[in-house]
């Protein structure tokens, strides 16, 4: 089993993406890395889920490539039954040991229960794992900044931040968009330095800064909230 995926995964290796996506991904050993483009994952993805191949892959962790975590990303968010997508990911979350597989899992079922996602995101935030609670932040960014926006979230994010880089970008990732789609409630943080680490108020900003969705008047306002 572990060996036609594998086989698989090779034949879809890219050198010249290797060589420029390693640089991106710095706490992934470059041994690990197999060089194969997202597109084609998600395609392979496709095509397996649902199949025992598959099935025998999700229980068999831990993975050893990159890609192989991918892949279980992307089977993952095709799961359509939310007990069963829980119980995935309650197994393969400690195991994320990346940014960019934490932040390409994106349950497409999520959307269709968020009371029962918020219940998960809390329980995400108080883990230990980094990337656990990353992607508890990047989901509260995907799925609550909208009609289900409550000030408190602001909150909770605010508690997570930690001497984790990985785990203050997400932070500052989420602030940024909180500034672009819930900007009365989120400019009182900086207006009133709440936010309790500067790098994290400044990386906020800058990320804000560098979106079109913010006019130019409000982002002069913004440049004179960032901390000295």
């Amino acid at each position: 089993m572990d060996n036609q995926i594998l086989d698989t995964l090779f034949s879809l290796s890219d050198n010249a993406y290797k060589e420029f996506h390693k640089k991106l991904i710095p706490t992934i050993d470059e041994d690990r890395i197999i060089g194969v483009r997202t597109p084609a994952l998600r395609k392979y993805a496709k095509q397996i889920f649902g199949s025992k191949i598959a099935e025998d892959f999700l229980n068999d962790l831990p993975h050893k490539y990159y890609e192989e975590n991918n892949l279980h990303a992307f089977l993952i968010e095709q799961i359509k039954d939310f007990d069963e997508l829980e119980k995935r990911l309650d197994e393969f979350l400690p195991f994320i040991d990346n940014w960019a597989t934490c932040d390409g899992l994106r349950p497409k079922v999520f959307k269709k229960d968020l009371n029962r996602v918020f219940k998960l995101i809390e329980n995400w935030l108080d883990s230990n794992d980094v990337y656990t609670i990353r992607f508890a932040t990047v989901t509260l960014m995907t799925c609550f900044l909208d009609d289900e926006f409550k000030k408190e979230h602001l909150d909770m994010v605010m508690n997570a931040i930690c001497d984790e880089y990985y785990i203050n970008m997400a932070v500052a990732w989420y602030y940024s968009f909180a500034l672009i789609k819930q900007y009365d409630d989120t400019i009182k943080l900086f207006e009133n330095s709440l936010i309790k680490n500067k790098w994290v108020h400044n990386k906020s900003i800058q990320k804000a800064l560098e979106s079109a969705r913010i006019d130019a008047k409000t982002k002069n306002y913004l440049k004179k909230l960032k901390i000295k």
